[in-house]
Parts: structure tokens; C-alpha cells; sequence
């Protein structure tokens, strides 16, 4: 709300002064860019392509969660690990620290581990406010889904907004099958999230008021 109120009253003072529709949809991006977080927690990779594709998209900071102490590198040792911090509610340290007082959207994007929302994930959610924020959850699977991942990030988040998630299926630590986001599959992930973001319409509103067209965005 505030940004759009930003963008509104922006709109009509460059008017005043003469300004394009083309000057005025510059600064649109610029304000956006600056008002965007991309945070992601990735162990083979494949949620860091998706959070570059949606960088590369929509701009902003991109910022990738680290732990004070990495996980195992065998994968029967982390799903181990992992299995027991979810029954015990352990959220485990992170090295990473984030400032959001600045960011008004957030995209958060995590493979599902164990049917859930990783604990890196959960601890950054536990240790952040996000009342008023548009939170955007995105993520990479095995191929069996988000499980309770959406959800959860949503029970951590009840003062934000939560906007429709993407999902994509990725590797498959568990077979050998790690890095796939590379040729055709690249690809067609990158259009999906292309079609997804669009969907999301996060400026459409505020543009519209104001009869303007998002010029091809």
C-alpha cells in the first residue's frame, strides 16, 4: 500500500513537471527493484536457478541463506539431521542475517524436504517480521509437490500477504540426480516463472488506476 501510494502520488508530480509516461515507468521499475528481496535456501542448486530467473525478472536483492553450521554432505546423513530437527522443532542457526525493514516484497524459495518447508527456511521465517509484506513463495521438489511447504510458510507469515506460490519439480538427491536445470529443462522452467510472475499482476492494479499500460512488463 505504501508503494502504491508512493507510485501515485510520484505519477502525478512528474506530470506537473512535464514528464514522459516513459520517464515515469523508469522510476516505476527503479522503486520496484529497490522494494524486492529474494531470499532462497538451495543444497543442489536447482531453487538457485529458479530465484536468478525471477532476479533476473523483476530485479531487487537476491540474498541466499547460509547456516553457522552446514549441513552433512552425504545425503542419508541430512535427511537424518533434517528428520529430527522437524520432530523436535529445531531451528538451526543461520550465518546469514537480513535487514527487512526496507523490502516491502519478499520472494522465498526452498526445495521441500521431507514433505516440508526446510528448517534453514523456518528459521529465517521465525526470525523476521513480516507484518504488511508480500511475501512470494516459490520452490523445487523430487516431483512429489510442495507438501505442507506453502502452508507452513503462511502460518509464519499471518500479518503479511501471501501471494500464489510456483513450484517446479527439480533433482533428485536421493537418485544421483542433482543440477537439471540446463537445456531444454532450463527452458522451460524460465517460461513457467515468466508466466507465473505475470500472473501475480503485483503492479497491474496501481497502473490501472492510474490508465496506464505496463508497456510489455
Amino acid at each position: 500500500m505504501r508503494l502504491n501510494l508512493l507510485l501515485i502520488f510520484t505519477f502525478y508530480s512528474l506530470s506537473c513537471l512535464g514528464q514522459t509516461q516513459s520517464e515515469f515507468m523508469n522510476y516505476v521499475d527503479e522503486v520496484h527493484a529497490n522494494k524486492i528481496l529474494i531470499v532462497f535456501f538451495s543444497r543442489t542448486n536447482n531453487t538457485k536457478a529458479v530465484a536468478e530467473m525471477i532476479h533476473e525478472k523483476v530485479g531487487g536483492k537476491l540474498v541466499s541463506l547460509k547456516l553457522e553450521t552446514p549441513y552433512p554432505k552425504g545425503y542419508d546423513a541430512v535427511v537424518a539431521q533434517v528428520a529430527k530437527e522437524n520432530e523436535e522443532n529445531i531451528l538451526p542457526h543461520l550465518k546469514t542475517k537480513i535487514s527487512l525493514k526496507e523490502y516491502e516484497i519478499i520472494y522465498v524459495g526452498f526445495p521441500t524436504w521431507g514433505m516440508q518447508l526446510p528448517p534453514p527456511m523456518k528459521t529465517f521465517l521465525s526470525e523476521n517480521d513480516f507484518e504488511a509484506k508480500t511475501v512470494i513463495p516459490f520452490n523445487t521438489n523430487a516431483g512429489f509437490g510442495i507438501g505442507s511447504s506453502f502452508e507452513t510458510v503462511k502460518k509464519f507469515c499471518p500479518k503479511s500477504h501471501v501471494l500464489k506460490g510456483f513450484s517446479t519439480q527439480g533433482g533428485i538427491e536421493r537418485d544421483g540426480i542433482l543440477y537439471v536445470m540446463e537445456g531444454e529443462k532450463e527452458t522451460e522452467v524460465r517460461q513457467a516463472v515468466n508466466k507465473w510472475l505475470e500472473s501475480l499482476q503485483i503492479f497491474t492494479s496501481v497502473l490501472h488506476f492510474m490508465n496506464i499500460s505496463p508497456m510489455g512488463k
